[in-house]
């Protein structure tokens, strides 16, 4: 009786902490933590420390760019753009007497969108529809059924069937099968994986719920509540999260028109960097000569894509859904660029992706392993972490060519242990920004590479093996 008031005041107390975070409008960074009983897996009570999601205003770069120093770098990569633009638009005079404004490799990257539109649209009614009326037939029968057991191993492999089939092959097969171009790839991969992220953390966080339940009670949160979450720019699953008080549409056309320039930014960073210089490489037999000045010339193009990314997708994007759905948490990132260590970049690069790797991954290797093997969950973390980026890299470029998967469970790994939380002062910022740029330079260039190798010496029935062995090792056109 008394851990049941006590479990109950917790609940209270959320609530209206949740409730009072609507008041913090003018905090521009607040989060907290708080120590409760929650349930388990087993549906027994434990304490642990959850995060509570409140009020956060401005994400980090929009309080930055209220700094007119900070501003100036921005204006410096809107100049670094008008450049790219002129000297392709007089490159393209000069070669071919005209002002050439076709765009085709955007039109190529992008190919095939309908056949993308389709087909992302199965994938989200189902995730829309199989995980929640699974969660809401098991939790109808479970807390009056006396075969409890059988009724949730029955709903968990019908749920993984489907995140199997539906979720897993048919993105996989769609872009495999038509041979879609990388945008359009990424497109539905990414989705693939976002989507099956967020449906195993809805079941996740309400399956012991219901678990604790007294019998003739149900509690399956209601449909719309699990609409917002499939929208909402988290992969925490909550029933109520802070809410602002109305959306500021101009806002949201500045992020989006952000993210379209960005994208035109990477065009010509490709267009202009990357393309005549692998096309030219790749006509060379490989060797270590051409190799290390593949890497170091591709820093710079590496870099500028990083950054690219990281704008558009982690800042404009994600703002801009939050600002349409008033989400009004936009801690989607916090200030990895003065990171020390790689263990503090880790943390703070992608914030939405490290929270559900630590509550699901982590946290939850912790608890069947009775808090006993640690080291082993960092590893755990690491290798789902590598695999799924691998995965995505792998089906989007059409061949396997494991670089990402070595860097992160190799040097990753040893950065993360060697360049730990300890490491202070400036000297420690410097090493984990200079090993970032080569990471990105080793990455553009040896993927290209291998793009123009499986271009220029296709092999007509490949065994399994050739599937396996990189093209550019031996490719000599």
């Amino acid at each position: 009786d008394l851990m049941r008031q006590f479990d109950t005041q917790v609940n209270e107390f959320m609530d209206s902490l949740i409730e009072e975070s609507h008041s913090l409008w003018n905090l521009k960074s607040f989060s907290c933590f708080f120590i409760g009983i929650i349930f388990n897996l087993e549906g027994e009570r434990q304490l642990v420390i959850c995060k509570v999601i409140v009020l956060i205003k401005l994400c980090f770069c929009s309080d930055l760019f209220e700094v007119n120093h900070i501003r100036t770098i921005y204006h410096m990569f809107i100049a670094l753009l008008i450049l790219f633009i002129f000297s392709t638009l007089v490159v393209d005079f000069i070669d071919e007497g005209r002002l050439v404004l076709e765009f085709d490799l955007l039109v190529y990257a992008f190919g095939q969108f309908p056949l993308v539109v389709v087909t992302w649209m199965c994938m989200f009614l189902s995730t829309l529809v199989v995980p929640y009326v699974l969660l809401s037939v098991w939790a109808n029968v479970y807390p009056t059924s006396n075969h409890q057991g059988l009724w949730t191993v029955l709903a968990g492999s019908l749920l993984l069937l489907y995140q199997g089939l539906c979720l897993g092959f048919l993105p996989t097969y769609v872009v495999l099968k038509n041979g879609l171009p990388p945008a359009s790839c990424f497109i539905l991969i990414l989705e693939q994986v976002r989507l099956i992220m967020k449906a195993h953390s809805f079941i996740r966080e309400n399956v012991p719920r219901v678990r604790s339940l007294e019998r003739n009670s149900v509690a399956v949160p209601q449909f719309t509540q699990y609409i917002y979450f499939l929208f909402a720019p988290t992969l925490i699953y909550r029933d109520n999260y802070p809410r602002n008080p109305c959306i500021r549409w101009g806002y949201v056309a500045i992020q989006f028109s952000q993210v379209l320039g960005c994208l035109f930014y990477a065009y010509y960073i490709f267009v202009r960097l990357c393309i005549p210089q692998f096309r030219s490489i790749s006509m060379q037999l490989f060797d270590l000569r051409a190799m290390v000045l593949c890497v170091f010339n591709s820093i710079l193009p590496g870099v500028l894509v990083l950054f690219l990314a990281f704008f558009a997708f982690l800042h404009c994007w994600l703002n801009a859904f939050a600002e349409m759905l008033r989400f009004g948490d936009r801690m989607f990132y916090k200030d990895w660029w003065n990171s020390t260590s790689f263990a503090n970049y880790y943390r703070t690069w992608n914030v939405v992706v490290h929270d559900w790797l630590y509550y699901y991954v982590y946290r939850d290797f912790l608890w069947m392993t009775q808090k006993r093997f640690r080291a082993a969950a960092m590893l755990v973390v690491f290798t789902v972490s590598a695999v799924v980026h691998e995965y995505v890299l792998a089906i989007c470029f059409g061949f396997f060519y494991p670089v990402l998967f070595c860097l992160f469970m190799c040097f990753g790994m040893v950065f993360n242990f060697v360049l730990h939380d300890r490491r202070k002062g400036p000297i420690w910022n410097v090493i984990m920004w200079t090993a970032l740029f080569l990471g990105q330079g080793v990455l553009i260039c040896l993927y290209s590479q291998e793009w123009y190798a499986q271009r220029f010496c296709p092999i007509q029935e490949p065994s399994f093996i050739d599937l396996l062995k990189p093209r550019s090792w031996t490719c000599s056109p």
